[in-house]
């Protein structure tokens, strides 16, 4: 990776953190556990992963298939002094072999939609300790349909919010927009540069044409 991807992937990151509130919020609706053994499903490079972190003293496997933005995350553990409690993991969440009620708390935000909502509900439940806790950020869909999904497989739901379109576009798509301005008018000929910045131009041209996708739940649950 070259230093300029690096440095423009580092303030995309950034701008991600802006919506790491969110996090926090559903953070704040688990009882504090002592030590807790967390499970962050589809980490990517740890912008929320690190906000557990930094919000609790447990143990943390940070788990995704992109191995690049897992570098980044490394780099920022072992920047953070956290080497001794935050792993990560390059593994698929078709393929997950850890043994049953190994964690406190699974957490995924935009990840399970590669499984399915239901089935992730029903094959992940088995990584929970009885009484332990999922937090899913998924697309809007059908609430109503999923909170009913959420009580047939086995959970009790503690809340759940919305963030909407609205939100997702002034906190995150507005600066990411500025940002991608920026680099095309400073690395315009740098090929180097080119895989990441189209992958933000794509999410910006994904909510222009489709505004109404980019909303999305949180939902917050204990597996009874």
């Amino acid at each position: 990776m070259s230093g300029e991807e690096e440095r423009f992937l580092k303030k995309k990151d950034l701008v991600r953190k802006r919506l790491a509130k969110y996090s926090r919020k559903a953070l704040r609706m688990i009882p504090v556990i002592k030590r807790p053994r967390i499970l962050d499903i589809g980490c990517g490079s740890g912008v929320s992963t690190m906000e557990l972190a930094r919000l609790t003293d447990g143990e943390i496997i940070g788990l995704d298939v992109d191995q690049n933005a897992l570098n980044r995350l490394n780099k920022r553990i072992e920047k953070a002094g956290l080497s001794d409690r935050f792993k990560t993991l390059n593994c698929s969440l078709l393929d997950m072999g850890f043994p049953d009620e190994s964690f406190d708390i699974i957490w995924s935000e935009g990840s399970i939609f590669v499984i399915g909502f239901v089935k992730g509900l029903q094959e992940w439940k088995r990584l929970i300790r009885p009484g332990g806790f999922m937090v899913i950020h998924d697309e809007m869909g059908d609430v109503e349909e999923k909170l009913e999904q959420i009580s047939t497989c086995g959970y009790e739901l503690l809340g759940y919010f919305i963030l909407d379109m609205d939100i997702w576009w002034s906190e995150y798509f507005v600066p990411l927009r500025k940002l991608v301005n920026e680099t095309r008018a400073k690395y315009a000929d740098e090929p180097e540069i080119h895989e990441a910045f189209k992958q933000a131009q794509s999410e910006l041209d994904f909510f222009r044409k489709t505004p109404e996708r980019n909303r999305s739940v949180c939902f917050v649950m204990k597996r009874k």
